[in-house]
């Protein structure tokens, strides 16, 4: 299969594509700057230079591709807190691949978060696939992904954890709560730090959106989620022990003071399962987890 890829040279993206290429598939990665392009071409990628801005070339690529899988998002308004803008910038991929997609049955894949549930008020149980969320900023990524099926595009989305972890994530949440905690001198979590998140290991996530392509049927919620709830003082815990800085409880009035864009979420409960998903998708997480890898020391190096 020809794959065209955005954010190919990113996190999950450099896990993507020598999974995809070890399927026996053929990749096409969207390449904004120099650095991305010659990273690409080192790992046999087919490079195509554009941004997400660039709207023509990306339907051009999708319609040219046997499938697409979309992972690139504007990291500077995720980092501003604009998060109108972000939505707006996606939304605007989306309806691109949308449209050079309609009628074809070709597979596209694009992620949203698990903490599109928690938005919706799923929380004290752990959201499942089958839990859906009508309307709302962080659903509209998820709800215009899934009405693709309904054009004829064999469209699935991803639920990815908050935390999605390894040797490869530079610039998520975990290096940022990491940034924080150094800059801060304390590692801290909100109340009494029981609220969970779930993590995933960037490997197996990335071999789920493979499979995903391969296989998903239309309008499929997955859940890349490998541990279903961390609770926060344990991840604050291990980020405070492995930088030698204190673990704190903070107050909720605090809390933007000391995460800045973050949070919005630093208290949230997000317990997510993905037993549907691995039962669907014949997906299995095997990598370590959260905590395991915070320990291995990468993230401190």
């Amino acid at each position: 299969m020809r794959v065209f890829v955005t954010g190919a040279s990113g996190h999950i993206g450099s896990a993507l594509i020598p999974e995809l290429q070890a399927a026996g598939h053929e990749v096409t990665g969207l390449a904004r700057s120099d650095a991305s392009a010659d990273k690409l071409e080192a790992a046999g990628v087919q490079v195509r230079r554009g941004d997400l801005d660039d709207l023509d070339v990306i339907a051009k690529e999708a319609a040219d591709a046997d499938g697409v899988i979309h992972l690139a998002y504007k990291r500077d308004l995720m980092r501003s807190g604009d998060i109108a803008g972000l939505i707006a910038a996606n939304q605007a991929v989306l309806e691109a691949v949308g449209n050079a997609l309609e009628g074809t049955g070709k597979p596209f894949v694009s992620p949203v978060g698990t903490l599109v549930l928690w938005a919706g008020g799923i929380t004290g149980r752990p959201g499942t696939e089958d839990d859906t969320v009508a309307s709302g900023p962080l659903a509209a990524a998820e709800n215009a992904t899934a009405a693709l099926a309904g054009r004829g595009v064999r469209a699935a989305v991803i639920r990815l954890s908050p935390v999605v972890h390894s040797s490869l994530d530079a610039e998520g949440f975990t290096p940022a709560l990491i940034a924080i905690a150094r800059d801060k001198g304390v590692a801290a979590y909100v109340g009494d730090g029981a609220n969970r998140w779930p993590a995933v290991h960037t490997l197996d996530a990335a071999r789920l959106f493979r499979l995903a392509l391969e296989s998903a049927p239309a309008g499929a919620r997955l859940h890349g989620v490998a541990e279903e709830g961390v609770p926060f003082r344990e991840f604050a815990g291990a980020i405070g022990r492995n930088l030698g800085v204190p673990t704190a409880s903070i107050a909720a009035d605090e809390a933007a003071d000391h995460f800045g864009f973050l949070a919005m979420f630093a208290a949230a409960d997000n317990p997510a399962s993905s037993a549907l998903t691995r039962q669907r998708m014949g997906w299995e997480p095997t990598h370590p987890g959260l905590i395991a890898d915070l320990d291995a020391g990468h993230y401190f190096a």
